[in-house]
């Protein structure tokens, strides 16, 4: 494992540095050009800005073949990602490592407000687990492989080993550890970042200052930055998912979608071009102390629209920059007020900037770990640890008081998916009780008498029968084992009726609940069978459903699921 980690940080290191390059091709190619040819500063207004609109569009032009030929690629994110590591074998196409990154770098280098982390993270794992495969690895290392890559692909890309790291141990491996895997992954992303650095050299995309902690009276503030910050990645979760789903019910084209999300990043861009691209040059001047605060602070909410206008229409990318980003300018601004504030305490804007960044990061992805390490690795600074740790965990803690799931989880809750409750409960959840149910049931009057019900389940094969009364309400359920106590008892069997026997208080499910739901309920009474009611009104019988039939559909289920990923090999 150890040697094909090596291999893969060594491969994970060449992809960033190929991908950074077809970004600044296209970045070249449209915008320069773009900028060039009708005499566009970026910095003065001038009329001819207008133009600026349509660059973002290009992309969502040049998109279009993507869109035709590689469709199931593109609608891949990284949420689909980490379902497919951590559920579906970790099999990833070697397409998606030319797909996906093209896309992506299209998007980026035309102006699309988005990140690069996430494609680069795509390709490094595709990378390992495409060498994993050529292996015939399967299974948890080849989990292990993918998280190799992801770590590369990371740590190349910022120049920062101990992230990469646990960037793949937090978000992709769902803060798993073991000893194996951690030291596999901890030299595949130390090889990307010695590739990297031989190519690009010894920078990073950002770089800050020498951080100092002027007073410890700055320590409240931060605390207060951390819970500004947690509201904020909690907002920006509930807005990005909005706007995502509204472009979604957009009755348009799905090729015309990234050309309408570019223009409106285009038409944002022409009032505040800093929300172009991922943003790193426009959050180097903040951290270096640059900006207005009240532009800072405007930029917030622009960054945040831009990026869901620009990820929701279907144009590629990530999530890591503009939180970073965002981040940026939140810490930024909100240093600059501190300053207003509080003349008496030398506040450096920047300083805020940076711990700000950090905290954005984790609160919005739940992985403070990864971000503590990256602003560590940013700065180079030891004083950096004790107020990043205060806002990063803090930022954390609101977002998840607002919202339970990260950005990267959203989609994948929305679909029942769990990545942390393993791949058999997820199969489970995906399983709705409708599909499997038998709709017409075979049910017993509340008034038939135990002789009579001998004789009808005699004539059966079931053991669990709703009880219904004459306006066919269920009223309760009568299994055979409750029929077993007195059916000795030949005096009783014409003077008692099923109702007296039957349990009333009926455990039920709907046909939209998932077979995790159903299984969990049968399992709490130790019962075989549960009737499946309408929902709103739990006497409404439509169907049933057995363990039996459960199981059945599980194992259908998983099959289908384990030819699929053979197919994706």
């Amino acid at each position: 494992m150890i040697i094909m980690a090596v291999v893969i940080g060594l491969l994970a290191g060449l992809g960033n540095y190929a991908f950074r390059q077809t970004i600044e091709f296209f970045h070249w190619l449209v915008f320069e050009q773009g900028l060039e040819l009708f005499e566009i500063s970026l910095e003065h207004w001038s009329l001819s800005r207008i133009w600026t609109i349509f660059f973002p569009a290009i992309g969502g032009l040049l998109l279009i073949p993507f869109g035709l030929w590689a469709k199931k690629d593109m609608s891949f994110g990284f949420p689909a990602f980490l379902e497919k590591v951590n559920l579906r074998g970790a099999k990833l196409p070697l397409r998606t490592i030319f797909t996906r990154g093209a896309a992506s770098a299209i998007t980026l280098g035309t102006g699309g407000s988005a990140g690069q982390e996430g494609p680069i993270a795509q390709i490094g794992g595709a990378i390992g687990s495409q060498l994993g495969q050529a292996c015939r690895i399967g299974g948890d290392r080849l989990k292990i492989l993918v998280a190799c890559g992801v770590a590369g692909g990371v740590a190349a890309t910022f120049n920062a080993p101990i992230a990469g790291v646990f960037f793949a141990q937090e978000i992709v491996l769902l803060a798993s550890f073991e000893l194996s895997s951690f030291t596999s992954i901890v030299v595949a992303s130390g090889m990307a970042t010695v590739v990297s650095r031989a190519l690009l050299g010894d920078v990073s995309e950002l770089y800050a200052p020498h951080y100092v902690l002027t007073s410890f009276w700055e320590l409240p503030l931060y605390i207060l930055l951390g819970l500004i910050i947690g509201l904020f990645a909690a907002f920006f979760i509930d807005i990005h998912f909005k706007i995502k789903d509204r472009f979604a019910a957009i009755k348009l084209p799905r090729l015309v979608k990234p050309i309408v999300g570019g223009l409106l990043v285009g038409l944002i861009g022409l009032f505040f071009p800093e929300v172009f691209g991922n943003g790193y040059d426009y959050m180097q001047t903040v951290l270096l102390g640059n900006g207005v605060w009240w532009m800072l602070l405007a930029l917030v909410l622009v960054k945040m629209i831009a990026t869901s206008f620009t990820l929701g229409s279907g144009l590629q990318g990530g999530l890591f920059a503009p939180c970073l980003y965002l981040g940026a300018v939140t810490g930024g601004g909100f240093g600059k007020v501190a300053q207003m504030a509080l003349p008496g305490i030398a506040i450096s804007s920047g300083a805020y900037a940076v711990v700000g960044m950090g905290a954005f990061l984790a609160a919005a992805t739940h992985a403070p770990m990864t971000a503590i390490f990256l602003l560590f690795e940013i700065t180079d600074s030891y004083e950096v640890i004790v107020p990043i740790m205060l806002s990063c965990v803090i930022g954390t803690a609101v977002c998840r008081h607002f919202k339970k799931e990260s950005l990267d989880t959203v989609e994948l809750a929305k679909n029942g998916i769990d990545l942390e409750a393993g791949k058999e409960r997820n199969i489970m959840k995906s399983i709705r009780v409708g599909d499997v149910m038998v709709k017409k049931p075979e049910t017993v009057p509340e008034h038939m008498t135990l002789g009579q019900f001998a004789d009808f389940i005699a004539s059966t094969r079931h053991t669990n029968f709703p009880l219904v009364n004459s306006a066919k309400e269920m009223t309760g359920i009568i299994s055979v084992q409750d029929f077993m106590g007195v059916v000795f008892e030949p005096d009783l069997m014409d003077l008692i009726v099923v109702k007296e026997l039957a349990t009333l208080d009926v455990i039920t499910v709907t046909a939209d609940d998932n077979l995790d739901t159903a299984m969990r309920k049968i399992g709490y009474r130790n019962i075989e069978q549960l009737p499946v009611v309408q929902k709103g009104n739990d006497k409404k019988l439509t169907g049933i459903i057995s363990r039996r039939d459960m199981v059945s559909a599980y194992n259908k289920e998983l099959m289908s699921r384990t030819l699929e990923e053979d197919g994706d090999e």
